[in-house]
């Protein structure tokens, strides 16, 4: 295999120095048959006040559900009665979903989860068996593994590359952090890997250096990599030894992802390979050109419930391991009846191919409300007769319409002051800036509103910049 054997120099002395937890490391030897344990701590579940059962009611994937009427202002989706079915938690699930559990996942939704990254991004051969290069483990939504590995491979002084605009949940966390953020240009295509491969080639830094990309309806931009540029982005990271973070919660929004290579896939393929993708002149790193450099971060918060916190993280197996510690020494494992909920839901959807179905139809419900905004932007941001008030490049997939604002070169008191005053909310442009400079952007979501509202919420921002 073409992957990288030791780990070490990509991480922090504070991911270096986590232990395994003594007790949590019991978890695996309590379903050893005969197993006597006075050394768990777990609660006794006699004393839960949830007893006997808990049931629920879902839905039946098909695509063919999806009936959004031409009445229907809000787009919202209905369901006949006789295309759901209940699903139960009792006995062993139940009292396995109430209690403490493995850090990484129980281990059915675990199993679940292989399949449907394997089918998802072609890991046959190095996920779920005796020789795999990658497994995943579940987390509390895909942000907090994403938090953590930014701890485990990032500290003060090391560089983080980064697509401007970003994820601004990202730069919460960052911008405090005290890591050198350098901000990637990006056009209608997404990132732009000569501009990144400009800034590598200059830098002649020793420290620690990440790439963080959000390919797939780009937050905030609602831009998609097309694949010739997703494979350019790869070899750079390969030829500059980046481990690289692919921040992915939309791919599943996406109509056409069965079209689309992830950053997962294209290292899978990379160390299934016996020959380096690329090489490099950087005389300290045996690594470069070697698979075994992608953390994939998925989230079941856009197609299943926000609430529920079921995120997950696929990563080589050494990096996976510091990420487990570290959850062993904050939140332990993530919420056992979310997880259990999660993988009765697969279970009656047969896998993959009910959960294929179902995003089907989620990708369309969004891509109709994504039509509607951008009608009601032409039809008030794009005035007969005068000159456009906004410019956009119209999304394939994702929540999010991102409007430049002509002659306003900063949005920031426009949007936070004027428009929440007018009863309208966006989001300023300088929020997703890695730099926190002014911006003349702004974001627009589309996935709650109505349609009448978004005529509305742009009828409102026309005339706030026409003052």
């Amino acid at each position: 295999m073409n992957s990288i054997a030791n780990y070490t120099r990509y991480l922090t002395p504070t991911s270096l120095k986590r232990q395994p937890s003594a007790i949590r490391k019991l978890m695996p030897l309590l379903k050893q048959p005969g197993m006597v344990s006075l050394g768990g701590g777990l609660p006794n579940p006699a004393m839960f006040p949830f007893v006997n059962r808990m049931e629920f009611e879902v839905t039946l994937p098909n695509v063919n559900d999806i009936h959004p009427s031409s009445k229907a202002a809000d787009g919202m989706i209905s369901f006949d009665a006789a295309k759901t079915t209940k699903l139960v938690l009792d006995g062993k699930e139940l009292e396995e979903a109430l209690q403490y559990s493995p850090t990484p996942g129980l281990p059915s939704l675990l199993s679940q989860l292989r399949d449907i990254q394997l089918k998802e991004h072609n890991l046959d051969g190095v996920i779920g068996n005796n020789k795999a290069i990658y497994d995943l483990s579940v987390t509390v939504g895909s942000q907090d593994a994403l938090t953590k590995a930014f701890e485990m491979l990032l500290q003060d002084c090391d560089e983080v590359l980064l697509e401007n605009p970003t994820y601004s949940g990202a730069l919460s966390f960052l911008q405090p952090y005290g890591v050198k953020m350098t901000p990637i240009n990006t056009d209608g295509r997404g990132l732009d890997p000569v501009h990144l491969h400009s800034l590598l080639v200059s830098s002649d830094t020793k420290r620690r250096r990440v790439l963080y990309v959000i390919p797939t309806a780009q937050n905030p931009s609602g831009v998609t990599l097309d694949n010739e540029r997703r494979r350019a982005i790869y070899e750079l990271a390969c030829e500059h030894d980046l481990i690289l973070l692919e921040d992915d919660p939309y791919w599943f929004l996406h109509p056409d992802r069965a079209n689309l290579v992830s950053f997962l896939e294209l290292d899978a393929m990379n160390c299934k390979s016996d020959v380096q993708s690329a090489v490099t002149n950087d005389a300290d790193s045996g690594n470069a050109g070697k698979g075994g450099r992608v953390l994939r971060f998925d989230s079941f918060s856009k197609i299943f419930s926000a609430g529920m916190r079921i995120g997950y993280v696929t990563a080589p197996i050494p990096l996976l391991e510091r990420i487990n510690l570290h959850i062993q020494g904050t939140n332990l494992h993530n919420c056992g009846v979310s997880q259990a909920m999660v993988s009765q839901l697969l279970q009656a959807w047969d896998g993959w191919n009910g959960l294929d179905s179902h995003v089907k139809k989620v990708a369309s419900f969004y891509g109709r409300r994504r039509d509607w905004i951008v009608e009601a932007a032409e039809k008030y941001l794009l005035p007969a007769g005068s000159a456009p008030l906004a410019s956009w490049t119209v999304p394939t997939a994702g929540m999010f319409l991102w409007l430049q604002l002509h002659n306003i070169p900063d949005t920031k008191s426009l949007i936070e002051e004027k428009a929440a005053a007018a009863n309208v909310l966006f989001v300023p442009g300088q929020a997703f800036d890695p730099l926190d400079r002014p911006s003349s952007y702004v974001r627009a979501a589309f996935s709650t509103a109505s349609r009448d509202e978004m005529n509305v919420a742009m009828q409102r921002l026309a005339d706030l910049i026409k003052e």
